[in-house]
This record gives structure tokens, C-alpha cells and sequence, in this order.
């Protein structure tokens, strides 16, 4: 499709338009299907759902981590092991910090950091 207004539309391009504009019901699966539903609706929306996901995964990585890190702690482990786990939730708890605060692209980050440097610490158990 060019652009220009004396352009033709296939069919069903069209029609996924109307449907889209309209709300319209769909008859397969009997839902209404709105502008709403869909992922890239409202930016606002888009972008408190990412703040959530990044601070939530990096609360339950900090917990898990600190979890492992006492259980270690509590066994015959090498001392690196349970700081290994301890540094790592830290780096979780920051990402989970930074995601609160909007900056979910290096809350994701910090998150992989954190988790690989847990799984460093276990390989050297």
C-alpha cells in the first residue's frame, strides 16, 4: 500500500480495520475484541506493567537469593559460596530499585547480572 488515498486495500485488511474501530464482537470465540485488549493500547499502561514485572522478579530473585545464601551458610560450604548468593541478591534488590523507579532496561539487566552471579557461586560449590 502506497499511501495514496486512490490506493486499493485487500479485503481483509479493510475489514481488520472496521473491526478494530467498531469493537466489534468476534464470532469465533464469542469475545469482544477492542482497542483496549490490545498489548500496545495505552503507553502509560505498557510501561507501569514493565515497572511491576521488574521490581516483582527482583524481590522474589532478592528473597530467593538470600534464602540460598543462609542455607549455604548453615552447611559445610566454602565461604565463597553463600556470598556469591548474597552478592547476587544484592544486585536484585538494586534492579528491583531501579525497576520500581522506571528504569526497567537496566532493571533487566541487573536482574540476568544478579542471576548469573548466583550461578557462578553454585558452580563453585
Amino acid at each position: 500500500m502506497s499511501g495514496r488515498a486512490d490506493s486499493e486495500t485487500h479485503a481483509g485488511i479493510s475489514e481488520a480495520d472496521d473491526v478494530e474501530a467498531t469493537g466489534a464482537r468476534d464470532e469465533t470465540t464469542g469475545a469482544a475484541e477492542t482497542a483496549e485488549d490490545d498489548e500496545s493500547g495505552d503507553p502509560a499502561q505498557v510501561a507501569r506493567r514493565a515497572r511491576w514485572t521488574a521490581s516483582g522478579a527482583g524481590a522474589l530473585l532478592t528473597l530467593a537469593g538470600l534464602a540460598a545464601s543462609l542455607l549455604r551458610l548453615s552447611r559445610s560450604a566454602p565461604a565463597a559460596v553463600p556470598a556469591a548468593y548474597a552478592a547476587g541478591a544484592a544486585v536484585c534488590a538494586l534492579a528491583a530499585l531501579l525497576g520500581a523507579r522506571g528504569r526497567t532496561r537496566r532493571a533487566l539487566w541487573l536482574l540476568i547480572a544478579g542471576v548469573m552471579v548466583m550461578a557462578l557461586g553454585d558452580q563453585s560449590d
